[in-house]
């Protein structure tokens, strides 16, 4: 009898250290494989040329003693840039919606140009060896492959072109790529998508004007941007428009339905085109119902840190409605109460979780679905209001490249939804008004 118990008992140590050695092995193997994708989502990294569309700025950033050869609080400057391997940003001149007024209209071009002021100081003055303005897909890839960054500029909102149209070609010639012709609220060229909260329009799409500026930016090579104009300007603009054109940050409607983000008409539309829509890892954008819920929990952990700092938090909406000076003054201190509140987030199982990359990425397949590999591109919105748990400033760009090779994209099509969809447009975009200057 004892015997036969030392031989179950020897049996029976036997299978469970097969067993732990066949969990073993497959442990080994899962681990194997997790980090031969890692380093396959590195090489792929490396190899493109990667590219983001949208990051606001601060003119307050660009000093000879405050700049982005530091590295800022701010979610994009050249040290997170050379983290993230992020190799070109769309520096953004945006200009807020005023009254369509001449005292309105001199504002807003004094806005834009201190912010034109500002890039070419970056990469005139003070890091010409690290970052160079690029206007064409041949500078970037030439700057690129230089080992710079590279800038490029856009512009947010064509408020600040005023009643003259000159000013269109002035931008261009300092610089600017790509324009928008309408921010929040109806500019003087355009309708803007905010007309859908209470139906009440300015011009039901475009303005006379607009239409002018349309066909000048054709003339001068300037691609067209409809992210924040509303789906009758956009129609609009797409049939006059002899050029493709790009929604420079916007996401799926049909996956979010916020009025920034784009229809399955609208995607059609833009594919039909030619063009190309920049995803954007914008947190209300990209899944509203789970950013509201942690932004409830959050607004009240930053609440009480305020408070205990003897500040007060504000909101985005609320944040709109201060005044300049009361908007530095939070500026200042927004990012101290932001990381505190994190802090005492983290771990809290009564905090939902963050908008994350991976539904980002949901974004990018569904358009990559419903248009096509070579209609979809990325952006951030940094400094804007973007960036989602995983890709909170350039620093963390490889875990976008991360989650498209997790998910199957081949490097050529990492590729092109990195940057080469959108400079084949900036390219078309050129070629278009080449013929239209050719033709006189």
């Amino acid at each position: 009898m004892k015997q036969l118990l030392s031989i179950i008992c020897l049996l029976t140590m036997l299978t469970s250290c097969k067993n732990n050695t066949d969990k073993m092995t497959e442990d080994s193997k899962s681990e194997k494989d997790s980090l031969a994708l890692i380093d396959l989502a590195k090489n792929i990294h490396k190899n493109v040329i990667t590219l983001d569309t949208h990051c606001d700025i601060n003119v307050k950033n660009f000093t000879d003693s405050i700049n982005y050869t530091q590295r800022l609080d701010t979610q994009v400057n050249l040290p997170k840039m050379d983290e993230g391997d992020l190799d070109v940003v769309w520096l953004i001149v945006y200009t807020g919606q005023d009254t369509l007024s001449d005292e309105g209209y001199a504002n807003a071009y004094e806005n834009a140009m201190s912010k034109f002021e500002a890039i070419h100081n970056l990469v005139e003055k003070f890091a010409p060896d690290q970052i160079e303005l690029a206007t064409t897909s041949a500078d970037v890839k030439r700057i690129v492959a230089s080992g710079k960054k590279v800038a490029m500029i856009g512009i947010e909102n064509g408020y600040p072109v005023g009643n003259d149209i000159g000013n269109v070609e002035k931008f261009y010639n300092l610089g600017a790529r790509y324009m928008s012709l309408s921010h929040n609220g109806h500019s003087q060229l355009c309708d803007s998508n905010t007309g859908e909260a209470d139906d009440i329009w300015l011009h039901n799409g475009l303005s006379d004007l607009g239409r002018q500026v349309v066909a000048e930016m054709n003339r001068l090579g300037m691609m067209i941007d409809i992210s924040h104009p509303s789906k009758e300007s956009m129609r609009q603009m797409i049939e006059l428009s002899k050029a493709p054109i790009i929604a420079s940050h916007s996401s799926a409607r049909a996956l979010c339905d916020h009025s920034r983000n784009l229809d399955d008409q609208q995607l059609m539309w833009l594919k039909e085109n030619g063009g190309v829509v920049q995803t954007v890892a914008f947190q209300a954008y990209i899944n509203s119902e789970k950013n509201n819920a942690r932004n409830e929990a959050l607004t009240k952990l930053r609440n009480e840190v305020a408070d205990s700092l003897g500040l007060k938090w504000y909101n985005r909406n609320e944040f709109g409605e201060l005044s300049e000076d009361e908007k530095e003054i939070f500026r200042a201190y927004r990012n101290q109460i932001i990381t505190l509140a994190d802090k005492k987030s983290d771990g809290n199982p009564e905090i939902p979780s963050a908008v994350n990359v991976e539904d980002f990425v949901d974004h990018i397949d569904y358009l990559v679905t419903k248009m096509g590999i070579n209609h979809v591109g990325i952006s951030s919105d940094f400094d804007g209001g973007g960036g989602v748990d995983g890709w909170r400033d350039a620093s963390e760009t490889f875990n976008v490249t991360l989650e498209l090779v997790k998910r199957g994209y081949t490097e050529a099509e990492i590729a092109k939804l990195w940057s080469e969809n959108l400079l084949r447009v900036l390219d078309e975009v050129e070629s278009v008004a080449k013929s239209i200057q050719a033709a006189g």
